[in-house]
């Protein structure tokens, strides 16, 4: 996790994605949007989505934690083999490690627009300048805590807009609560 984050890391890097987390999102969806989550895990972010009128058409992950989620390495095939026609957008708390992070930007934008939740510092970084470019909207969501218990695991985090389809100037919106 990020740098306020004194704790050991969980295996895998899961960290369940916390409901307050969605809640900054959900201005920038379409009621009904249809998604796709390739890092699904034990599925909260699904749950808390679909709470709000949303409708996942495939849940996966590399390690899943429920049995409705499909084991898949979404870098061992290729990713639209995957993908359904009824997906409008992928929608996924991945990793944050760089070295998994990156290659997601890139595939999944590829695919379908896609909403990625990440550590809002990310886009100040030298390493984010080529990924930028790609970026339609950056919606902060402000400090979370990943470990559910309001202290440990506390990071500033935000949602990513990216497609390869578009080139524009990245939208920045604050948090608003």
């Amino acid at each position: 996790m990020g740098k306020r984050s004194n704790f050991k890391r969980m295996k895998g890097d899961f960290y369940v994605t916390p409901p307050v987390a969605v809640l900054p999102l959900l201005p920038h969806l379409e009621h009904g949007t249809m998604f796709a989550e390739p890092c699904a895990g034990d599925g909260a972010l699904v749950d808390a989505l679909e709470k709000h009128g949303m409708s996942c058409q495939q849940m996966a992950d590399i390690n899943p934690k429920r049995d409705d989620i499909q084991k898949l390495d979404v870098f061992d095939r290729e990713f639209d083999f995957w993908l359904e026609d009824s997906v409008d957008k992928i929608i996924t708390n991945c990793p944050w490690s760089r070295p998994i992070l990156h290659p997601m930007i890139e595939l999944f934008s590829r695919e379908r627009p896609t909403w990625l939740l990440f550590d809002a510092d990310w886009m100040h970084t030298i390493q984010a300048k080529p990924y930028l470019k790609h970026c339609d909207k950056i919606v902060s969501v402000g400090r979370v805590s990943w470990m559910g218990n309001g202290v440990h695991g506390m990071d500033n985090a935000a949602w990513y807009l990216f497609d390869q389809n578009t080139q524009c100037e990245t939208q920045f919106i604050g948090r608003c609560t």
